[in-house]
């Protein structure tokens, strides 16, 4: 009996030493995992591949405010300014960096179209589709006392007569703010091979528009409010599917409104330099998805008319191919490509 008892004594306590032995097993296991999940170990950059005020630039600092005010992202992350080519020198700039984790740059349809049309030797192949955050759209102002009141106001004097109406923008020549239009004035019937395009990379198309040299402004929604609130600029129509919400923006009528069934997305993103390591893509994959559920971030998409456009990084990937495809036909036809 003594013998059964203390068999069964020595069995439980062998029984409780592998019990803790498994425990500490998986809580060194689990540290070791932790441990093993990438983090920055640095200052972050956020380059916006155009200068100060723009829609790159806009995006990336509202980020990495967010970021940092909402504590998604410890380290501290910076803005960096690399203006030319229409982005080409903010790619160039970071295709140095490759496999860098500290690096990451705010993009939009330029990186397609630029090397559409040879300004770049970079794509957006070359670099590493982290996430999409958002969705803004086209806007097309005139004076406040131009005589066109409508889109098909102004498209009716363009089919008549295309090169007597002159289009200003911020982007190149087959980039965006021109192919923005052209690809609405395609919609609308007028003739895209003899539209008057006129480049303000300089950021000087709203002053030309206001002092008359020119005679319709292709820009973003978010660049046109407080000049309508100004009464110096109207609205014609903007690119969106539906009206926008915010003060001034639901004013603003869009073309399928006006008769003309087209959109355009200003889509807008952010990528990593070439071969990024998949544990940071992983790591930063999840922080923008967390920046864009937030409150905060869905403040500031209110403040400027943007609306949320998600993709994580495959889906971005599969977007971005799918967009390569349908705006090359576009850039073929005006004879811009390569």
């Amino acid at each position: 009996m003594r013998r059964n008892l203390l068999f069964l004594i020595l069995l439980m306590m062998a029984f409780i030493v592998a019990c803790s032995a498994g425990e500490d097993a998986a809580e060194t296991s689990g540290t070791a995992s932790e441990s093993d999940d990438w983090k920055p170990e640095e200052a972050i950059e956020f380059v916006a591949p155009a200068g100060a005020g723009g829609g790159w630039d806009t995006t990336a600092r509202m980020a990495a405010q967010v970021f940092s005010e909402e504590g998604i992202i410890d380290q501290s992350i910076g803005v960096v300014n690399k203006e030319g080519g229409g982005g080409a020198v903010g790619w160039s700039y970071i295709a140095n960096f490759d496999g860098n984790p500290h690096k990451l740059f705010v993009a939009s349809p330029p990186i397609i179209f630029i090397p559409l049309n040879g300004q770049s030797e970079y794509g957006h192949e070359d670099f590493t589709p982290i996430a999409n955050l958002i969705a803004d759209y086209a806007a097309f102002a005139v004076r406040e006392d131009a005589e066109w009141e409508s889109m098909n106001d102004l498209f009716d004097d363009m089919k008549e007569d295309p090169a007597s109406i002159t289009v200003v923008g911020a982007s190149s020549p087959g980039s965006m703010d021109h192919m923005q239009f052209v690809q609405i004035a395609k919609a609308a019937g007028v003739d895209i091979t003899k539209i008057k395009y006129v480049s303000a990379q300089d950021g000087g198309g709203l002053t030309q528009l206001l002092n008359g040299s020119v005679d319709v402004y292709s820009t973003g929604v978010a660049e046109t409010v407080e000049q309508v609130k100004a009464g110096n600029i109207k609205v014609l129509g903007v690119s969106s599917e539906e009206r926008l919400k915010g003060e001034v923006l639901e004013d603003f009528p869009t073309m399928i409104e006006q008769g003309i069934d087209e959109t355009f997305v200003n889509w807008r993103g952010f990528f990593g330099p070439p071969n990024m390591d998949p544990e940071a893509l992983a790591y930063y994959e999840a922080k923008f998805k967390e920046l864009s559920d937030s409150e905060a971030f869905a403040e500031i998409r209110d403040q400027f008319g943007w609306e949320e456009q998600y993709l994580n990084s495959e889906e971005y990937s599969q977007f971005l191919d799918e967009q390569k495809e349908s705006l090359g036909e576009l850039i073929e036809e005006l004879g811009l490509g390569n």
